[in-house]
């Protein structure tokens, strides 16, 4: 059921619909080297084929799992035979690597030459991020392009060009409304996934003589189930998918949805993703999202970790779905990380700075006579437990990095360095006897005098 033409082929309207590139590259004859990368049965193997027989060049392939240098050496010097030693008229050479991610460094590297002097035509196709899996020097020197999931109306189309065709199972096979749907559903948009389990679902069917009164086979939902075993999820612990669906249920958490965080959660862990890692990814949620809002969140997320420690899979679940709800259903702030980068931001701008001596560490009383712990005040010493000082640097005496927001138990920190920031304002004000209201002895806790 391979598309023999643009025409045929399903889905990707961006690419190749009237206006995509790929409909210009055609018409003009002429093709780019390029990345095609997109999920599993989204075609990208089928449009490398069409764009070769589009433009009338001679289609190589590679998988990168087997082929190594000395393969893509051999296509070369093949490539250079049928353009012809002078003048380079002779046919063109496209060169279809499928998985390119899977070459190595050097692998890539030796493509370079030959993409460059346009020996040959590159089309690599990936599952992962092509930013992060091809060389820069490759990727420099091609176009990518983003392949999508199809729809399900995509594969719905492609289910009933099977039922349909010669090619495919046309008078032989035939599927309820209910069944269809399910089917689809089943595909996850995988075209290939759909018509897998077609071709094995009719098979279990006419085994079992579910035919209609026209002999076509008829599978049932209990059919597609049996052909699947089991719902192959599409995911990859090392790939696009692992890094996406960590992001869905990050940004599910940090949205306040505990419903879609729990459904990514659980996309997770069916998938085999490592448990530890998105303990991990919690611990960071309940600092990085909910943070002074309801310091609790860092408590729970913790605590979900060391209970997957303890009892492992399957109990842990339980753990992990309570502190992904918490965290989802907890007021946010991000006050505190804003606050660390600002203080880092001032940090780089100016560099180290000197520690005010009265801050200085002063172990041995000679210290004191450089004026190295000299003139600390003792917070205990003084009404609320706070005095005024400067604990910054002096270039930065009057940086404020921390804004608490007024969410959640962040209110109360705020309201509270408000209390204290208006006493220090109040005692710097003289009072009757021209001193600082709050001046007075001070000492350290053994009674020392500071």
């Amino acid at each position: 059921m391979r598309p023999r033409t643009l025409d045929e082929f399903v889905g990707q309207p961006h690419l190749v619909g009237p206006e995509g590139p790929f409909r210009k590259f055609v018409a003009r004859g002429l093709l780019p080297s390029m990345i095609l990368w997109g999920p599993p049965g989204s075609g990208k193997t089928t449009l490398a084929r069409l764009l070769a027989e589009g433009v009338g060049a001679t289609f190589a392939t590679l998988s990168a799992v087997l082929a190594g240098v000395a393969e893509v050496r051999s296509v070369v010097a093949g490539a250079r035979a049928a353009q012809g030693f002078a003048g380079g008229e002779g046919r063109r050479t496209i060169l279809f690597i499928d998985e390119i991610h899977r070459f190595n460094r050097a692998q890539q590297d030796a493509l370079l030459p030959h993409v460059e002097d346009g020996t040959i035509t590159l089309i690599g196709a990936t599952t992962e991020n092509a930013y992060l899996s091809v060389t820069a020097p490759l990727l420099s020197r091609l176009r990518v392009f983003r392949l999508e999931p199809l729809s399900d109306e995509n594969v719905r189309s492609v289910i009933a060009s099977a039922l349909e065709d010669q090619r495919g199972c046309a008078g032989r096979v035939g599927l309820a409304d209910e069944v269809l749907a399910h089917l689809v559903e089943m595909a996850g948009g995988d075209a290939r996934q759909a018509l897998n389990l077609l071709e094995a679902s009719a098979t279990l069917a006419a085994a079992e003589s579910r035919v209609d009164a026209g002999g076509r086979a008829m599978p049932a939902v209990a059919d597609l189930e049996s052909a699947s075993q089991q719902r192959v999820l599409a995911y990859d612990r090392a790939g696009d998918r692992h890094y996406d669906t960590i992001s869905a249920f990050i940004k599910s958490i940090r949205g306040n949805d505990p419903d879609a965080a729990l459904f990514w959660l659980a996309s997770m862990i069916e998938a085999g993703e490592d448990p530890r890692f998105v303990a991990r990814r919690l611990i960071v949620a309940a600092s990085e999202d909910v943070g002074n809002a309801d310091p609790r969140a860092l408590q729970v997320a913790v605590a979900a970790y060391q209970a997957l420690e303890a009892i492992g899979l399957p109990e842990a679940q339980y753990a992990l779905a309570q502190a992904t709800v918490f965290l989802a259903a907890s007021p946010k702030s991000n006050r505190a990380g804003q606050a660390y980068f600002a203080a880092l931001g001032d940090l780089r701008g100016v560099g180290s700075q000197p520690v005010p001596p009265h801050l200085r560490n002063a172990p041995v009383a000679g210290l004191k006579s450089h004026g190295i712990g000299v003139g600390y005040r003792y917070p205990h010493d003084f009404e609320g437990a706070d005095v005024e000082q400067q604990y910054l640097p002096d270039r930065l005496a009057d940086a404020r990095y921390y804004h608490p927001s007024d969410r959640g138990a962040e209110r109360q920190i705020g309201e509270r360095l408000e209390r204290l920031r208006a006493a220090r304002a109040a005692a710097r004000e003289p009072g009757e006897d021209g001193r600082n209201r709050d001046e007075s002895p001070t000492s350290r806790p053994d009674g020392s005098s500071v």
